[in-house]
């Protein structure tokens, strides 16, 4: 059975940093993207950042580029969202996903993790 478990969540100021990972259990054949995602309270899910496993490329959303980064590692069992700069409406709950063919909408992927809190103080 497939898991994905997010970590590194937590209670930082403005401007401080954090590092987001997400562990993938199991095994899941013919991974195309993997990507990070966000919720706060009372708007829509918004992707952030998404990796292309077959090339590297990333594409981010205009409200993170630049201050965030999207990475894997080599045996790609294990997704980075490195976030700096933080800002107070970056305040919310980071999911992680893994698509094996769309990687637009939360909906088009096929494994998703439960979250990690992510609360930025000013």
């Amino acid at each position: 059975q497939v898991q994905l478990v997010e970590s590194g969540g937590g209670s930082v100021q403005a401007g401080g940093s954090l590092r987001l990972s997400c562990a993938v259990f199991g095994y899941i054949p013919g991974v195309y993207c993997m990507g990070w995602f966000r919720q706060a309270p009372g708007k829509e899910r918004e992707r952030i950042a998404t990796i292309y496993t077959d090339d590297s490329r990333t594409v981010y959303a205009d409200s993170v580029k630049g201050r965030f980064t999207i990475s894997q590692d080599n045996s790609k069992n294990t997704l980075f969202l490195d976030m700096n700069s933080l800002k107070p409406g970056d305040t919310a709950m980071y999911y992680c996903a893994v698509g094996i063919s769309g990687c637009r909408t939360w909906e088009e992927y096929n494994y998703r993790g439960q979250g990690t809190q992510v609360t930025i103080s000013s």
